[in-house]
């Protein structure tokens, strides 16, 4: 789909389809807060959920965790809410992978009210691949390098100026 003005700041159109599609879910009552839309921990998880679908395209799942005693692990989150999502509402999160290094990882997740049309938040990660029985960074595998490296080209080129805070790097 093609999104209008992310924010009005941003005023230019987004076509996300491109990117995979990480998550889709419903905002049910228990996400909501006091003032009837969903939580920013709702975000959190949300977000935290389509980072899992992301490296489950790369073989960064369940099974390579278990096979490998590899993980990851959170470093850096930016989030910005730009929309309200309320209940009822349908939502799915597409991601773009920014970028890599030996050990790290950066990815910009766009979360979709599908019923409204509007992209409701972003959310920018750094991550890092972990040894677990060290449970210090350790560099991805080849395995994992080359379809990492191949979604980054693809998603290189999305016609549209990536909303990064700036100082964030993997």
């Amino acid at each position: 789909q093609v999104l209008g003005g992310w924010s009005k700041a941003y005023n230019r159109k987004m076509n996300l389809s491109t990117l995979p599609l990480t998550l889709s879910a419903s905002v049910q009552e228990k996400h909501l807060d006091e003032l009837g839309h969903m939580n920013v921990m709702w975000y959190t998880h949300l977000f935290s959920r389509s980072t899992c679908g992301f490296l489950d395209l790369i073989g960064v799942d369940q099974a390579y965790f278990e096979q490998n005693e590899r993980g990851t692990f959170a470093l850096e989150g930016h989030f910005q809410y730009l929309a309200e999502v309320r209940i009822g509402k349908r939502v799915q999160v597409r991601t773009q992978a920014i970028g890599r290094s030996e050990k790290r990882f950066h990815l910009m997740h766009y979360l979709i009210v599908l019923d409204d049309d509007v992209l409701a938040a972003t959310a920018e990660f750094v991550g890092a691949h972990i040894d677990m029985q060290t449970r210090r960074m350790s560099a991805f595998p080849e395995s994992v390098q080359t379809p990492f490296d191949r979604l980054i080209r693809e998603h290189s080129s999305v016609g549209f100026d990536v909303p990064v805070c700036g100082i964030m790097r993997p």
